[in-house]
């Protein structure tokens, strides 16, 4: 997003028990960079909201622009406010891509609390244009075509009315890996009543813990590879090594299957062969 921008990406490092930015090394990058520093957009990992009491803190300190990256949190709550809300942010962004907790196929939506950000975005997302007057229009800004289509919202709409179910049995389904596995994952904090995306435990040895659970029958998946290692980021100067508790997340970090139609006899035997592993 911001590099589309015509902006320069930073990143800060992320707190070990929860995966998601941490608020003193968002502080750490903002002394360092001098004013250079436009937004900040906290990413909520596996469905638990950033502490964005703290973040909104340090930008209104700064006076920064805040975008919630939302893709993994919609019908989570933070503080007892919607994620989504806007009430710590200028904007959420949230993704309806098939893997998400609510799907419209591809897609996704952006929520704000401000007017003149509501209206801009209505325009952008279709070819910058204005209505003037009878047929007439006016394409004052390079837009894009951001549409999602009648079908897609039709079926958003219908997921949304599903969201509180889907909420309630992803919990669930946390709830019993935590009680009944006995593995370190990442912790939920008071302050979150997440939606969970994702069920992140970590292990040892975790190439050999995928190898024995896709020979017992069980596809785990990784999330994910940290950002800064990739090779577009490395050419821009990142490297392996600057943000450690990122890389000591990733090379323990392995999700286990959560999503609804999950049955309790399907989360018994999914137990079952970890603990045959472990």
């Amino acid at each position: 997003m911001c590099a589309y921008a015509g902006g320069t990406v930073e990143f800060a490092d992320i707190e070990p028990e929860t995966a998601n930015i941490d608020p003193h090394e968002i502080e750490k990058r903002l002394k360092v960079d001098k004013g250079r520093t436009k937004a900040i957009i906290p990413v909520h990992f596996a469905g638990q909201s950033c502490n964005m009491e703290k973040i909104r803190a340090l930008t209104q300190k700064n006076n920064l622009f805040v975008i919630e990256d939302a893709a993994h949190a919609i019908g989570s709550e933070y503080k007892g406010s919607k994620v989504g809300s806007c009430k710590y942010s200028d904007m959420t962004v949230f993704s309806f891509h098939p893997v998400k907790t609510i799907t419209t196929g591809e897609g996704g939506a952006i929520t704000t609390n401000n007017e003149e950000l509501y209206r801009k975005l209505l325009h952008l997302r279709s070819h910058g244009m204005y209505r003037t007057q009878n047929w007439e229009y006016e394409m004052r800004e390079l837009g894009y075509n951001y549409r999602l289509t009648d079908i897609q919202a039709a079926l958003g709409i219908s997921q949304l009315q599903k969201l509180d179910k889907f909420k309630k049995r992803r919990r669930e389904i946390v709830n019993f890996y935590n009680e009944n596995l006995g593995l370190p994952h990442l912790v939920e904090k008071d302050f979150s009543n997440a939606c969970f995306h994702l069920y992140v435990t970590l292990v040892d040895n975790r190439e050999e813990f995928y190898l024995k659970a896709r020979e017992r029958g069980l596809n785990l998946q990784v999330h994910y590879i940290p950002v800064h290692t990739q090779p577009y980021y490395k050419n821009l100067g990142f490297k392996e090594g600057d943000f450690p508790n990122s890389e000591a997340y990733y090379k323990k970090c392995i999700s286990l299957p959560l999503y609804p139609g999950l049955k309790n006899s399907d989360l018994h035997e999914i137990v079952k062969r970890i603990k045959a592993i472990i």
